[in-house]
């Protein structure tokens, strides 16, 4: 599909018309959504409702995690997909298509849901505690406090997705009754941290992500995120510091039968020109309940037949594949 000269192939979605609009606007932005949905996988959001002050908040108490000698940060040591600190060389995100980079020049700290399900198997997989830095008690009040907002925000787009394929705000919103989700807060040193980056390293490698929809708050820089189209390539992502970059997941694009793209993105290692730059980016996975059968929409609107996924099953065998061992 080609994109109209007036619309960007990754537009900015103010979801207040969405949210108060009459049915003529809420269709018209839901339209715009498809459209970008189908040539990109990404849109930036704004009139989101978030408190901005809290991106602000999480950054200044992650950074002086990030900062403290590895001997404390160890403490805190967790695996791929678990709770806590991934330290320097723990991820490889090319892996998930198969490219084999070199480890990502980054550390994250890493929550995810805690709240009980109601099968003891399920439990320990997807809701064991949080590992909170006792450093940094802050930390915690900030991230619950954004997560929650996180959470209505992920329900909101599910909603609006529904209603732009014509399936009713409901669709995906009703497998949402007990949600995972995976939160990371995601820290790129400059060089003097990282050293220089060997042929084919990145803060992250080339990746699509594996959930619904990721709710990412980042920062512009030099080394920062870049985007992949078909028209286009790879290109520098657009950037508002009032908006929220959301791009779908692989899930939601077998969901619609490859209708809507998986947003296929990298975040390019410290700049030659600039290699002190530190940026930190606030990244939410939207996932399901576990235990959703993830089935391709049929034709017309979908364009791919996909086998039915265990939604859980099939998050679990990507994270595994990003992990370098």
């Amino acid at each position: 599909m080609r994109t109209s000269v007036s619309e960007p192939r990754i537009p900015t979605i103010d979801l207040r018309p969405w949210t108060g609009g009459d049915a003529a606007t809420r269709a018209a932005l839901a339209a715009t959504v498809d459209r970008a949905l189908q040539t990109a996988g990404f849109l930036l959001v704004t009139g989101h409702g978030v408190d901005p002050k809290l991106p602000a908040g999480i950054r200044a108490a992650a950074r002086e995690f990030f900062r403290m000698p590895a001997e404390i940060k160890r403490r805190y040591e967790a695996k791929v997909g678990g709770r806590g600190w991934l330290g320097p060389g723990a991820e490889a995100n090319g892996y998930a298509e198969g490219t084999a980079t070199p480890p990502d020049l980054k550390e994250s700290l890493t929550f995810a849901t805690a709240e009980p399900f109601d099968d003891p198997v399920v439990d320990a997989e997807w809701y064991a505690p949080n590992v909170w830095p006792a450093e940094l008690p802050e930390l915690r009040t900030l991230c619950e406090r954004y997560l929650a907002q996180m959470a209505a925000l992920q329900r909101e787009l599910l909603s609006l997705l529904g209603c732009a394929l014509d399936l009713g705000a409901d669709f995906f919103c009703r497998h949402l009754d007990h949600p995972t989700y995976g939160f990371n807060i995601n820290w790129y040193p400059g060089t003097e941290v990282v050293g220089e980056p060997r042929p084919g390293q990145f803060r992250i490698g080339p990746h699509t992500d594996f959930g619904t929809v990721t709710i990412l708050d980042r920062q512009a820089g030099r080394g920062g995120l870049q985007v992949y189209t078909d028209a286009g390539g790879w290109e520098d992502a657009p950037y508002d510091p009032a908006a929220f970059t959301i791009n779908i997941g692989d899930l939601m694009s077998r969901w619609t039968g490859d209708r809507w793209r998986s947003g296929r993105h990298r975040v390019l290692p410290p700049p030659a020109d600039a290699p002190a730059e530190e940026l930190i980016s606030l990244v939410y996975f939207g996932e399901c309940t576990p235990g959703t059968l993830v089935e391709s929409l049929p034709a017309p609107l979908g364009r791919v037949a996909y086998p039915p996924v265990d939604s859980h099953v099939y998050l679990r065998e990507k994270l595994d594949a990003i992990t370098v061992r």
